[in-house]
């Protein structure tokens, strides 16, 4: 939802990069036998978890085979053991498990948003060839009714069919919050695919009325450009030239600071933007522009616009958001320029940028919470947020006295795109085919994922809680709190660089408390409830389900601002808040975890990830800081290497510095792991 720097990484791929020294099969060689080694692991762990408690239980008078611990055979058991029979092997399709070392992985739309286009028509052919084989694999393998085979999950995998169970639960009658009920009934009527189609594009025509029509139809009232914006912010998630967020300034971290920060940032665009290194500047990827200027014809002809009028206000569209991308900039960029976490004043910002009513607009954002012009906010992108300024006010005299609007046009638009979800198929189909002619080699995720998420977005603190409840009760705490000891232990037998790290590191790590989440443990079904009281819900109406939805992920937005907290969500991996690690309720889900496993299980499994976790968490750049990462990684890689060697391959590579450390942290975790298991 948010194009947060700190959270999201963006890769880029630009014309002026150097050769690499060893040939791409090599590279791609490479990476694969380091997934592999880093799967064989996490496999290694679990066979030792689970030995380790046969042997744990059996009886000391008795030997091993007469004697063992009557089985789990609880239906977390059952079906965890489903998971790892049907997913053990990813050795015989391993690109089928490990794509992105195959050179097949998908980015996030994020990830592609300043990608540079060097692939040729060859390259694409092969990608799709790869891609067809990979369907045809999965096809042959049992399915399921979520419509993905049976393997094991990704932890994200692994949470979102943890809400989904929980979605669909049968009612329990008085038992039932009614905060639970709207959140079940909000998914409901999310996978009912029917329903959107028989009403088509009636209800996104409705609301444009309710909105003052626009331009490319008869009846456009010429409301206010800022009164505009305001509203779509507010009511309807939309950010069609700046993204608006809440989050934390990292450089209060050393404060022990809890607070958080209007922050506003670069908007996602919806075309593939290219950054040229030379020349610092971005530009729309002219490749597709055709496709997105097609796209928008599509979705007027399924609004009813006559296409005599197609021609005129697409261009005028297309023309507007390419202007607009111009002082866009990648992550790496806005890092080396320190473009990241300025502060202003609201007022300061007015001055700088003042196409925008900056307090309106965040007043409306923030209701009810009381914005001042004093109040500061973080920016990240001050050169892109001047430039937008400067295009609204050259486009809004420019086209005034035409009557042509296109600012209103490309506001509508970006609500049209927030909304997509939430009307028929065709809308869908239009996005996605515009989205795949740009380079995205995805496949389309099942609609029950989508589902799961954009209700995790309305119901979030319900949905933590209710994780809380059901998965993460009875010896989570215990597990983290025995994790992090083992953890301790390892540290203080690392080999330092100097002293000054060795002192740093360990007062670091002793000074922060691990800890679960709870900052939805302590709520009631009572409290539950008010807070989404005024949710009500239509069975036969997704689309009005979906507006209040997004209602809802605005009061969200106000909670964290006011309170400074934030529920879990679906977050999968620890955070740091002040002198607390966060251990998110969403890491403790089947099959990595439950309260009916055998000790060793909970331990080989989660305990080895969280391990993983809390080192890249904690130990970003341990390789600069300790001998061990370098002599231990080496080791083991020789060693792996030794024992999978194959007659054909050329072991001519080393290991960078990354890779080193990424090793040994995988090891480490194993290690830690089996300690306390």
């Amino acid at each position: 939802m948010d194009n947060n720097p700190a959270v999201h990484q963006e890769m880029v791929t630009t014309s002026e990069e150097q050769p690499q020294q060893n040939p791409v099969g090599c590279n791609k060689y490479h990476r694969l036998l380091l997934v592999v080694f880093s799967f064989s692991l996490f496999a290694a762990v679990l066979g030792l978890g689970v030995y380790s408690h046969l042997q744990k239980t059996a009886e000391p008078w008795m030997s091993q085979w007469k004697s063992v611990a009557p089985p789990c055979l609880s239906p977390a058991c059952i079906r965890a053991s489903e998971h790892f029979s049907a997913a053990m092997d990813p050795f015989s399709h391993p690109c089928d498990y490990f794509l992105f070392a195959c050179g097949t992985g998908g980015s996030s739309t994020s990830d592609r948003r300043h990608r540079v286009k060097e692939i040729s028509d060859e390259d694409n052919e092969e990608l799709d060839k790869k891609r067809e084989v990979r369907m045809r694999r999965e096809t042959d393998v049992q399915g399921n009714s979520d419509g993905w085979p049976v393997k094991f999950p990704d932890r994200k995998t692994a949470l979102l069919k943890t809400i989904k169970e929980i979605l669909e639960a049968p009612e329990e009658g008085v038992s039932m919050s009614a905060a639970e009920q709207k959140a079940k009934k909000y998914f409901k009527t999310c996978m009912d695919a029917e329903s959107p189609e028989k009403v088509g594009s009636k209800p996104f025509l409705t609301l444009l009325k309710q909105l003052g029509g626009w331009p490319v139809s008869n009846g456009w009232n010429q409301t206010d450009f800022n009164t505009t914006l305001a509203l779509l912010m507010s009511q309807y998630s939309t950010f069609p030239f700046f993204n608006v967020y809440v989050g934390s300034d990292p450089g209060e971290e050393q404060r022990a600071s809890d607070q958080h920060y209007i922050q506003i940032d670069e908007p996602h665009f919806q075309f593939p933007i290219d950054w040229n290194s030379k020349t610092q500047k971005s530009k729309a990827n002219t490749r597709y522009l055709r496709s997105f200027y097609m796209s928008c014809g599509q979705y007027l002809e399924l609004l009813g616009v006559p296409s005599s009028v197609t021609t005129q206000h697409c261009g005028l569209y297309v023309s507007l958001a390419t202007t607009l991308a111009l002082a866009s900039a990648p992550l790496h960029y806005r890092l080396s320029q320190k473009l990241l976490y300025n502060r202003f004043t609201i007022q300061e910002l007015q001055t700088l940028a003042p196409a925008i009513d900056w307090l309106a607009c965040l007043k409306a954002t923030f209701q009810p919470l009381p914005i001042s012009q004093s109040d500061l906010v973080l920016v990240h992108n001050l050169p892109y947020i001047i430039h937008m300024s400067q295009t609204i006010s050259k486009w809004q005299v420019q086209h005034e006295m035409m009557g042509t609007g296109p600012l209103h046009t490309y506001m509508i638009f970006s609500l049209l795109h927030t909304l997509i979800p939430a009307l028929d198929s065709r809308f869908f189909q239009t996005m996605r085919n515009f989205s795949i002619a740009s380079g995205d080699t995805q496949e389309e995720m099942p609609r029950w994922v989508r589902c799961v998420q954009q209700t995790e977005r309305g119901f979030d603190t319900l949905l933590s809680h209710a994780i809380r409840e059901r998965h993460a009760q009875k010896g989570a705490e215990e597990l983290i709190h025995d994790v992090y000891s083992s953890l301790e232990k390892k540290l203080t037998d690392l080999i330092w660089r100097d002293d000054r790290s060795s002192a740093f590191i360990l007062n670091k790590i002793k000074s922060l408390n691990p800890r679960l989440s709870t900052k939805t443990n302590n709520l009631s079904h009572a409290e539950l409830n008010h807070l989404y009281a005024e949710v009500v819900l239509n069975e036969e109406d997704f689309f009005s389900n979906y507006l209040q939805m997004l209602v809802l992920d605005q009061k969200s937005r106000s909670r964290l601002l006011s309170h400074g907290t934030q529920t879990d969500g679906l977050s999968i991996t620890p955070s740091i808040s002040r002198n607390d690690i966060i251990i998110p309720v969403g890491m403790f889900v089947s099959p990595f975890f439950h309260s009916s496993y055998p000790r060793a299980l909970n331990y080989g499994t989660l305990g080895s990830l969280m391990a993983k976790d809390l080192l890249h968490l904690l130990l970003p750049d341990i390789h600069t800081q300790a001998n061990n990462p370098e002599s231990e990684s080496m080791s083991i890689w020789s060693h792996y290497l030794s024992v999978t060697k194959d007659p054909g391959r050329v072991d001519t590579f080393s290991l960078s510095c990354s890779e080193q450390q990424e090793i040994w942290v995988q090891y480490s975790a194993v290690q830690v792991a089996l300690d306390v298991s």
